[in-house]
């Protein structure tokens, strides 16, 4: 888009330029924050599936555990005996971007006769539900980081929009008109010089 080659244009351009190279440095820093957030989530990210790793790490006493399993009616399946409800989260709000944090999973109450099950059952479902509260905590994280690398995809857009296009713009712009207004300056001098040559010329004739 064309610019006006005016004293107004060039204050507005100005304002502009002022304007750009002052905001730039907030989304910097916008963006290096969302940065090391995502980092350490998926630090955390990491963390949590070592975790879930050392919870069923023990093989043999899981397979025999899930081969035990098997041998329940469909509706005393250890499944059964551990069902999610709800996942309770709250809200964190970390370089403007509002993040869900877990809480807590809750399960819904089931009543079963301990005289059904083995005496390893009551450990088992304790440990499911460790797994199950690990597995929503982990889900949450996924959450916390695509809304961050959302964000950050805007921010570095924003950022190379200013650094790369406003910025550079606004300057060529102040150039531009700052050679014509100059020139323009030097021709009405000019003018003027020959107009007075001129003036002077009649006076002595």
């Amino acid at each position: 888009m064309a610019v006006k080659l005016t004293k107004s244009e060039l204050k507005v351009q100005k304002d502009h330029l002022k304007q750009f190279t002052r905001y730039l440095p907030t989304l910097q820093l916008k963006k290096q924050q969302l940065q090391i957030v995502i980092m350490q989530v998926y630090a955390e990210l990491n963390e949590k599936a070592e975790e879930r790793k050392k919870m069923t790490g023990n093989l043999d006493d899981w397979v025999a555990v899930f081969s035990e399993n098997t041998a329940f009616s469909e509706c005393k399946r250890l499944e059964n005996l551990v069902r999610p409800d709800k996942v309770m989260q709250g809200i964190e709000n970390v370089a403007g971007v509002k993040l869900p944090v877990f809480s807590e999973l809750t399960f819904k109450p089931i009543e079963y006769d301990v005289a059904d099950y083995p005496l390893w059952v009551d450990t088992a479902i304790v440990k499911l539900r460790e797994i199950a509260r690990l597995d929503a905590l982990v889900k949450t994280l996924r959450e916390r980081v695509g809304l961050l690398e959302k964000e950050l995809r805007t921010t570095s857009q924003r950022v190379n929009l200013f650094e790369k296009v406003k910025i550079p713009e606004a300057k060529e712009n102040i150039r531009m008109i700052g050679i014509y207004l100059g020139d323009q300056q030097t021709s009405a001098v000019v003018r003027g010089k020959i107009a007075k040559k001129k003036l002077q010329g009649v006076q002595h004739d």
